[in-house]
């Protein structure tokens, strides 16, 4: 007897969908009502698998010190908080992070992510360090995790701007999530940061589709519903990894 599961997602035969800012708002918004998919339950998800990709990235066998060092730089809204649930979760997989979180909000759901670092003795920086500080290996990695899709440039304010002119300088090894900071989500990039890694949530934004460097996706836990209504045409996910290579 042939034994079939409820959902089966077929390989893509159409090419992979990249999103316009509007569409990655309006599957975010059904997930949450439609689906019922908490907002914390979201973000720990993407937290957990934009952790899974820096160790696929920047694995600790490639490291002379057993744990490497990763300066997590947070933004006030949803992607920085990604940016906390993914220290955390890095702090288990044996490395080292450090958080800049310049700007908090009294959103609770985040503050309650932020004590969650601090109980694990993850420390937080009240200021950034200079290009030069970064450059002479105080960090292995940077992980930009400031605006993502929530800032069509990113650079209207301060603290902001200056932390963009200071990530254009080092050249140490950077890993945005989901966009990189100073780029537009529906555009290629201008001026912004340059990052080696990407990690794309849910899938990826228009933005990506010239980007050079390794590109990861995190979306295997979206709904196959969800897959075939927008169209995205997801590759399939190796084993039982929750994110892929594209």
């Amino acid at each position: 007897m042939n034994h079939t599961t409820a959902e089966q997602v077929p390989e893509p035969t159409e090419p992979l969908k990249y999103l316009s800012k509007k569409e990655a708002a309006v599957i975010e918004k059904e997930l949450l009502n439609e689906y019922r998919f908490g907002h914390q339950q979201l973000i720990e998800i993407w937290g957990h698998a934009c952790a899974h990709a820096i160790t696929k990235a920047f694995p600790l066998s490639a490291f002379s010190k057993k744990q490497p060092t990763v300066l997590v730089i947070c933004g006030p809204e949803q992607n920085g908080s990604v940016g906390l649930v993914c220290a955390r979760h890095l702090r288990i997989f044996e490395y080292e992070p450090t958080i800049f979180y310049p700007k908090r909000t009294q959103n609770t759901m985040y503050q309650d992510f932020t004590t969650q670092c601090e109980k694990m003795d993850i420390p937080f920086l009240s200021y950034l360090p200079t290009e030069v500080q970064l450059i002479n290996d105080a960090y292995n990695i940077v992980i930009d995790a400031i605006l993502g899709t929530e800032s069509d440039h990113g650079e209207e304010q301060e603290p902001f701007t200056s932390i963009l002119t200071t990530l254009k300088q080092v050249k140490i090894p950077m890993a945005s999530v989901d966009v990189p900071s100073g780029w537009d989500a529906d555009k290629a990039n201008a001026d912004g940061i340059t990052p080696e890694v990407l990690i794309s949530l849910n899938a990826p934004k228009k933005c990506a589709k010239g980007f050079s460097g390794k590109h990861f996706l995190a979306g295997r836990f979206l709904p196959y519903d969800i897959q075939k209504k927008f169209d995205l045409n997801l590759p399939e996910f190796p084993g039982t990894d929750s994110l892929v290579e594209l």
